[in-house]
């Protein structure tokens, strides 16, 4: 053996054996999935919608879905605190046992989106249309008649409470995070169209045919960003005085997004009609809820959270402590908080089985 190769296979064992190393996951691949002629619920058609999507484990094995936030994608949830967390050897949903399906949402990552060529023409989805797409890459692309586990954070989680009630018996069990099944409103809604509103307001928005991305854009972007996610606590921590505030702020700014204008409003936008409240009664599935105190858009003092699990006949809530550990809207991408009801939570649906 040389010199070299021994330098080499030295190194590769030092960066392995180095704290938050991870080797990819196992018998991973990627694929689209093509529907021909979908339907919107605003009765506009594309002729091809794409659907990308990602799966892990063993095809044989128990499936679940995980589904991603706004801004996000399927291979958003493979980072260490999340994917491998949960799906790596020996976890609770270890790959090897199940199969893991994480498809990118209607308007997403590879998935078809305003960006592609259509623009301000592409149709203006919502949740109900991400759900039916991933309904059919399900059902018709993958031949999965029958989901074992769904997990949703945040838009999934908002994409998870629509699916137990559009399609009951289609799952064991289901995990929505970081979403309240109740109409967009307040705040929440308030900051997402002064969002939506800032963005068309510019003056290069041209209706969705700018030639270059509209200034505001990058403005608006960070200032929901501070204000729905980091945590109270661990902001004041961070930010503790004006001048280093002034700085964190300043450097934030500097940050430029290179997300595309009409796919950022399009996804936000999609919430506008979301509202599971009158069909809370048609779940089927067992049901863990999993907030966090420190939610910035989804405030448990509210109650919302506690009146709809009065209509779901099988329905933990677990609720995250704040702490200058969690991180708001954020925390929940963070399984270390929530693995341990997780783990009861299998072995209680494995019992009733």
């Amino acid at each position: 053996m040389s010199n070299l190769t021994k330098a080499l296979l030295f190194f590769i064992s030092f960066i392995i054996a180095m704290p938050g190393f991870c080797a990819d996951f196992y018998n991973r691949n990627e694929g689209d999935y093509i529907i021909n002629n979908f339907r919107f619920n605003d009765g506009n058609t594309i002729k091809k919608l794409k659907i990308h999507y990602v799966t892990l484990g063993n095809p044989k094995g128990k499936p679940v879905l995980i589904l991603h936030g706004t801004t996000g994608d399927g291979n958003s949830m493979l980072n260490d605190s999340f994917g491998h967390a949960l799906f790596d050897k020996g976890k609770p949903l270890d790959a090897e046992k199940y199969f893991i399906i994480l498809p990118d949402a209607i308007g997403t990552g590879k998935s078809s989106k305003p960006s592609d060529e259509l623009k301000g023409n592409f149709p203006h989805y919502d949740y109900g249309d991400m759900v039916n797409a991933q309904y059919q890459l399900l059902k018709n692309g993958l031949g999965i008649n029958h989901l074992e586990l769904i997990i949703g954070n945040s838009m999934g989680g908002m994409n998870t409470w629509l699916w137990i009630t559009k399609y009951p018996d289609y799952m064991t069990a289901a995990i929505p995070m970081a979403a309240t099944p109740a109409p967009m409103s307040s705040r929440n809604w308030i900051m997402r169209k002064m969002l939506i509103n800032s963005i068309k307001e510019d003056p290069d928005w041209n209706n969705g045919f700018y030639t270059k991305q509209p200034e505001k854009f990058q403005t608006v972007y960070h200032y929901y960003d501070i204000a729905t996610n980091g945590g109270d606590i661990a902001w004041q921590n961070k930010a503790y005085n004006t001048a280093k505030t002034e700085e964190i702020l300043s450097d934030k700014l500097k940050e430029r997004v290179s997300m595309d204008a009409n796919d950022f409003l399009y996804q936000w936008d999609a919430a506008r009609n979301f509202d599971p409240t009158q069909d809370l009664t048609k779940i089927k599935a067992f049901i863990l809820v999993i907030n966090s105190e420190d939610d910035e858009r989804n405030p448990p003092n509210t109650g919302v959270m506690q009146k709809a699990l009065k209509e779901i006949v099988a329905a933990k809530y677990y609720l995250i402590p704040a702490s200058d550990k969690t991180s708001g809207h954020n925390t929940t991408m963070n399984a270390n908080f929530w693995i341990e009801e997780l783990k009861i939570f299998l072995k209680e649906i494995e019992t009733y089985y």
